[in-house]
């Protein structure tokens, strides 16, 4: 099986390329080639004794997207995107890469489907940020989409592309909403959501971080390993027990700042806490005024999608796979 990962250079991306690796099956066949594009180059996996193909360009360039599509990939995955705040500050290059990235993604399949048959299995990543406010307190799936940012919007777009050209046999498509993931290795990003990651990673390595938001301020989160989980699980579903609505809210944890705060000072104690400095971000305070907090994903969890069971939880992930468990 020769699989594709679009984003294959990002942090979820690099994280789904060693899972895959190690566990060497997809969709019942053995991992025979890996194909990572990204706007730069990915790393290429070590211990993989199969073909890998290290492709580099930007996806909002139909040209890239047919030279991905050439190789027939079995299974892609879809993870490139620009991020909420930096879709929301150009507008211009959000729409370029979150829409019509996936537009040239899906039209290069459906030409290569009606050159020999080509029907992979396309598993995209999208976000609770289709959903817009005014929320109830839990937000079921069957909820309206009425986004309040440029990425949300773009995600939704996305989301009926890929529900459309699957109901017409174009792609076997899959997409699953996935929660803020947290705690995100590496350095701060342009993410709105950012900060979630910031108040816990830094402060665990004895760093101060910022915390822009008010403490009442409600999330849904998932760590980077149920995020993969979730990718692996969505690549070997029958998605004819997901049925013609393709696109599901995956399962995580609703968590406030505080909540979060007390799980940071329950796992590395008050020094940790301490370095935590609240300055309030009028702009970030309004991005996420906008989204939802807590979700019903029990259809998702009834296929079969798991998340962590506790922000505590959440960061000791972190603690194992990022700090060597200290």
């Amino acid at each position: 099986m020769k699989v594709a990962i679009i984003g294959a250079a990002g942090m979820v991306g690099r994280k789904l390329t060693q899972r895959l690796v190690s566990e060497g099956i997809v969709r019942g066949k053995p991992l025979s080639a890996l194909l990572l594009a990204d706007v730069v180059a990915a790393d290429i996996p070590e211990g993989f004794a199969g073909e890998t193909t290290i492709q580099t360009g930007d996806i909002s360039a139909r040209s890239e997207i047919d030279r991905l599509v050439a190789a027939r990939p079995g299974v892609i995955f879809h993870l490139a995107a620009i991020v909420s705040g930096e879709a929301e500050q150009d507008f211009d290059k959000g729409y370029r890469i979150n829409m019509d990235g996936m537009r040239h993604l899906l039209e290069a399949i459906r030409a290569a489907q009606a050159a020999d048959g080509y029907t992979p299995r396309l598993v995209f990543t999208s976000s609770i940020a289709v959903f817009g406010a005014p929320f109830p307190e839990t937000i079921p799936e069957e909820y309206f989409h009425t986004p309040l940012t440029s990425y949300g919007t773009q995600k939704e777009i996305s989301e009926l592309l890929l529900a459309d050209y699957s109901r017409k046999g174009f792609v076997d498509g899959i997409g699953i909403r996935l929660p803020t993931i947290c705690v995100r290795p590496g350095t701060p990003n342009k993410a709105a959501s950012g900060f979630f990651s910031n108040i816990i990673r830094e402060p665990l390595v004895g760093k101060e971080a910022i915390l822009p938001v008010s403490d009442t301020v409600r999330h849904w989160h998932a760590s980077p390993r149920s995020a993969v989980g979730f990718l692996i699980h969505a690549a070997n579903i029958d998605t004819a027990l997901v049925g013609p609505r393709r696109n599901l809210t995956m399962p995580g944890v609703s968590a406030t700042v505080a909540e979060q705060i007390e799980a940071l000072r329950a796992v590395a104690g008050e020094k940790a806490v301490s370095l935590i400095r609240r300055e309030p971000d009028e702009t970030i305070m309004r991005i996420v005024a906008g989204w939802a907090t807590r979700f019903d994903a029990s259809r998702a969890q009834a296929l079969g999608f798991a998340a962590d069971k506790s922000f505590e939880d959440i960061i000791r992930v972190h603690v194992e796979d990022e700090l060597s468990g200290r």
